[in-house]
């Protein structure tokens, strides 16, 4: 997935294990589905820790996103925006969408 461009940064909120999170950490390269509220699609999306390489359950952390089907959201998404990280139908963590990198993606302004 290196090769996908960044679709967005976003601070990403980890549960604890208590909260039903992972029971692990996890490395930079993380490979969790993405999943917005406004649709039933997800995709894989590729987190890069910015300024950690190894994030451990209840952290917080900054992160570079690449969608492998960055596709299913063209033109609806927004800065602000909040979405899940998800490992089948558990949810790991949330987060929230700092600044879209990628045009594609964007809401479109009329």
């Amino acid at each position: 997935m290196d090769h996908l461009p960044i679709a967005f940064t976003a601070i990403i909120q980890f549960k604890t294990t208590k909260e039903g999170g992972r029971s692990g950490p996890v490395k930079s390269g993380y490979r969790p589905q993405i999943k917005f509220a406004f649709t039933k699609y997800q995709t894989s999306g590729q987190q890069n820790f910015i300024g950690k390489d190894i994030v451990e359950p209840g952290d917080l952390v900054n992160a570079e996103i690449r969608l492998l089907s960055p596709h299913f959201f063209n033109f609806s998404l927004s800065e602000g925006m909040d979405f899940e990280v998800r490992e089948g139908h558990k949810i790991v963590a949330t987060g929230k969408i700092l600044q879209i990198l990628n045009d594609e993606l964007k809401v479109k302004k009329s």
